[in-house]
């Protein structure tokens, strides 16, 4: 085909990458800043400029973090993977992660922790796409056909090969190949592959403006209600901030909850720190934004990462999670 898709300047510049609360007492000797309690008072939190972690601004728009002493200073990162050196170099004290991302670094060594939630998957709101004109009409019809994902090896991949084999299909059964999600339109356009997987607002724009079809939501079946994406921080941080870190989470915990009630709140706020404008925001579809880390929840990403071979020894995220001290 060599229609050329047109994504909306709402959502042009988008790129999604697709990335329990923490704190003790301070020791005695730990220093304070500014009188607050907190070991630090302005921290660097790394985020994408998508729905995932709306919270973070919900929290700076209803005064939560200042109502925990704390200033938040967000840092636009192009992934939670991306993001992982700055958090080791302490460039960023917090950032958006994928978990998929988290638990692959969790596996090779890397000394991480996650210290709240933020996304969780729900009905729609990560599909695999085909052209309207496409022959393809399900899952099992993409046997030889090329997928088109943002990441290889990530939470796209996962999600696919969970649905492939549903169909009967192996991981080996299909080729995926990369490609950011506001150039995934043109390039099945242009025949570079036959399908892919994508998240809002690029199923709304795909949709709209060029007519394509979902043939398959694929967060049903193993990976309904999937875990996407929270907060992270360094073991060595957690560990020198509680404080700080305690009123980061209280805070988020709070913008969750209210972000988990009230979409409205959502949809006002996405247009402040994205590009989808306000009839946009109030179209798509959105996941889940659970106010709680749940080990029993998370360890279904590293199950199943282990059954496919994403990680070659099971991880226990619970060692992974900053508990809260409320």
């Amino acid at each position: 085909m060599t229609r050329t898709l047109r994504i909306p300047a709402v959502v042009l510049g988008l790129a999604l990458a697709l990335a329990g609360c923490g704190g003790g007492d301070t020791p005695a000797s730990t220093p304070t800043a500014g009188g607050t309690g907190l070991e630090k008072t302005t921290i660097k939190v790394g985020a994408l400029p998508v729905p995932d972690p709306a919270a973070l601004y919900i929290a700076q728009a209803k005064g939560f973090f200042q109502a925990e002493g704390l200033t938040v200073e967000p840092v636009t990162i192009t992934g939670g993977a991306a993001a992982l050196p700055q958090i080791e170099s302490g460039a960023l004290d917090i950032s958006q992660t994928n978990y998929v991302s988290t638990i692959l670094a969790a596996g090779q060594g890397k000394k991480i922790k996650l210290v709240a939630d933020m996304y969780q998957a729900a009905p729609n709101t990560f599909a695999i796409m085909v052209a309207k004109d496409s022959p393809i009409q399900s899952v099992a019809d993409l046997k030889g056909k090329t997928v088109l994902v943002n990441n290889l090896r990530n939470i796209a991949t996962l999600a696919v090969t969970s649905q492939l084999k549903a169909a009967g299909l192996a991981e080996t059964d299909v080729k995926f190949a990369e490609k950011p999600f506001p150039e995934m339109g043109n390039a099945i356009n242009s025949g570079q592959g036959d399908a892919i997987w994508i998240t809002e607002p690029f199923i709304t724009a795909n949709k709209n403006t060029l007519g394509f079809r979902t043939i398959a939501d694929t967060m049903t079946g193993a990976t309904a209600d999937l875990p996407i994406a929270g907060w992270m921080a360094s073991e060595e941080w957690a560990a020198e901030n509680p404080r700080t870190l305690a009123a980061f989470q209280r805070a988020i915990a709070k913008a969750q909850q209210l972000a988990s009630s009230d979409r409205k709140e959502v949809e006002a706020i996405l247009p402040t720190y994205t590009k989808i404008d306000a009839k946009t925001a109030a179209a798509i579809t959105l996941g889940a934004f659970p106010a709680t880390l749940d080990p029993a929840r998370l360890q279904k990403v590293a199950d199943l990462m282990l059954e496919y071979k994403y990680i070659s020894s099971p991880v226990d995220v619970k060692s992974m999670i900053v508990p809260t001290s409320g």
